[in-house]
């Protein structure tokens, strides 16, 4: 018992001689840094050196020798800095920090003489040579940094070309010449690396710029190299990309064509290129690129290419809403002419889908576009989730139409058949609507208020919206006939009868000019605008919103759909981005905050943190 006493007792003063001296070295180092931070070298440099001796890492080992140059004691300074370098010989920082201090005491030839024996020394070692290198440009020596790479390529030969780092000391003393094309040569060592130096070039080159130098020099030198070497095709992909960089898109579909013939790719390179000109929003080059497709000889990129121009011209005509009345009706031709090849099966519904809406939506032919709805529920083997969605596009024409009972029957099937699905929140959703516009608000308030606790976020967002629109502008009887005009204003906004609305919504300002529904007469004013491809009157709407009701609850929403709008329509990515980070440094409660964030870096071309 009295050895076991005995241990505790010996482990229990061993643990307390530990604390102290971890205390203790806990208030040397806030001293030492106190006094260093305050310029007070000499009373730092008592701390430092007792910091050293226990632990000669290289924040203490500098300060310490800091401490003793500015005391005066360069002697021992001296001596220390062969001391480290004894310690860690391998480490070649040491040896040129020890030269600077040479320097800064005007020993030049001492200085000279450590830079000398670290280059003369160098083997062929990639890793010692691009360490060497590092610490030179780091200690601001491009001289030394550029002859360290001169010796290693010397060494190193065909092994390790050093170009990225040849190409980086180019690029820091400004001579891009030379540094595109050790990027390019690195290609010649190995094609791999296209993506990487893909990368690189991005950051080092803008291509946004019009006059951009760089830009000039690597088009030049990808055309001589791509011409020089027609079997290597590495050269002429990355030719493709520097144009898609570029934005210059229909100069890429030259080139494509070419590469594609010379690669006998029966027509990827098009159609890849196609994809990229539909996600940048160049629907004209990629009616081209699909187009040749259609045209050419292989069957199964023709099919694709015949799929892929029919959704061109579809997010051509319902997201940019830029069209004429010939484009219309070319564009539900093709889609009757792709109706016709694929035949009656259930495969042919997503097609019938997207020509509905064109005809419904855009070329005021709603009866045409119902009666092909209608036929399409007897499509022989579709299921009960394809009927669904031809039952709601088809309630939605109804709607269009002026049919809302008939539009209200079909929501209402739509939500017992699927009740607790995501399809079903929306009929219920809309079905709500048609009471809203009827002027029942009691009862689409009932509806909407089940729907607050969807699983399908965006029609919960949707039903709260519209519940608190309600709550917020419904109630007194005055309230209650300019609520009423609003609904029917905004029924008539889905009809596309948008003179109609905002007679509307202009006799509600007059003749309750204070009323709460000014914000959202705004709002319903800019989706009206936007449904009629009129985005600057769109833009200037919210732009009045945002003005006087700042602090209001759609002031969030505003902005979100200013940000869109100049993203996706007037292709304005810098003010695109001013009002997305609005949103994040402005309303940092909003429910767009995460959407705002993710579209705010993509157009920042980077996915980390804000500055």
């Amino acid at each position: 018992m009295k050895l076991i006493m005995k241990k505790y007792i010996l482990f229990f003063l061993a643990l307390n001689c530990c604390l102290i001296s971890f205390a203790q070295d806990g208030s040397d180092q806030q001293l030492a840094q106190h006094y260093f931070s305050n310029g007070e070298y000499d009373k730092a440099l008592i701390y430092y050196e007792k910091l050293y001796d226990a632990d000669p890492s290289k924040i203490n080992f500098s300060r310490f020798v800091e401490c003793l140059t500015e005391t005066g004691d360069v002697k021992k300074a001296e001596k220390t800095f062969k001391k480290q370098i004894g310690r860690e010989r391998n480490n070649q920082e040491y040896k040129i920090l020890f030269a600077k201090f040479y320097e800064n005491q005007g020993n030049i030839s001492e200085a000279n003489s450590i830079y000398r024996e670290l280059i003369d020394n160098l083997e062929a070692n990639s890793t010692d040579v691009v360490s060497l290198y590092t610490a030179f440009k780091g200690q601001s020596k491009p001289d030394l940094a550029f002859e360290t790479l001169g010796k290693g390529r010397k060494l190193l030969k065909k092994s390790y070309p050093l170009n990225y780092y040849f190409a980086d000391y180019y690029g820091s003393i400004n001579q891009p010449e030379k540094m595109i094309n050790e990027y390019l040569d690195l290609l010649d060592y190995h094609s791999s690396y296209s993506a990487d130096i893909q990368l690189v070039m991005t950051q080092q080159i803008d291509f946004t710029e019009e006059d951009s130098k760089e830009y000039g020099i690597l088009k030049q030198a990808l055309l001589e190299r791509s011409q020089k070497d027609p079997s290597n095709t590495t050269y002429a992909e990355m030719l493709t990309w520097l144009f898609i960089q570029r934005q210059n898109f229909a100069a890429a579909l030259v080139h494509v064509k070419a590469l594609d013939k010379r690669m006998d790719a029966r027509g990827q390179y098009v159609y890849n290129l196609g994809n990229i000109c539909v996600e940048n929003k160049d629907f004209a080059t990629a009616k081209k690129c699909f187009q040749y497709l259609v045209d050419g000889d292989d069957e199964l990129y023709a099919s694709r290419g015949q799929n892929a121009l029919l959704n061109v011209r579809f997010l051509q005509v319902t997201t940019q809403r830029d069209f004429t009345t010939a484009d219309l009706n070319e564009t539900i031709q093709a889609y009757k002419d792709a109706l016709k090849r694929v035949g009656n099966i259930s495969s042919a519904l997503p097609l019938i889908l997207e020509l509905t809406h064109i005809q419904a939506f855009y070329a005021n032919k709603a009866p045409e576009a119902i009666t092909l709805l209608t036929d399409a529920l007897t499509i022989p083997g579709i299921s009960m989730m394809q009927k669904s969605e031809v039952k709601m596009q088809l309630a939605d024409v109804h709607v269009l139409d002026g049919d809302i009972w008939e539009a209200a029957l079909l929501y209402s099937q739509i939500d017992n058949d699927f009740k607790f699905e995501s399809i079903g929140h929306e009929a219920k959703f809309k079905n709500a609507r048609i009471f809203y516009y009827d002027g029942e608000f009691d009862y689409a308030q009932s509806q909407l208020d089940v729907l607050k606790q969807a699983t399908t976020k965006l029609i919960a967002n949707d039903a709260l919206n519209l519940s608190l629109m309600i709550t917020d502008n419904y109630g007194l009887d005055s309230n209650y006939i300019a609520m009423n005009w609003f609904a029917q204003a905004d029924l008539l906004i889905e009809q596309h009868q948008y003179d109609r609305a905002f007679l509307y919504f202009d006799s509600i300002v007059k003749e309750y000019p204070a009323h709460s529904l000014g914000d959202e007469i705004l709002m319903k004013k800019s989706r009206a605008y936007q449904l009629r491809g009129e985005w600057n009157k769109a833009v200037t709407t919210l732009e009045e919103l945002l003005k006087f009701y700042p602090k209001d609850i759609l002031a969030d929403d505003a902005l979100f759909q200013l940000g869109q709008i100049y993203e996706n329509n007037l292709l304005d990515p810098e003010k695109a981005k001013d009002f997305y980070r609005r949103i994040l440094f402005d309303y940092k409660g909003s429910l767009y905050t995460s959407e705002a964030r993710k579209r705010f870096l993509a157009l920042r071309g980077e996915g980390s943190s804000l500055d």
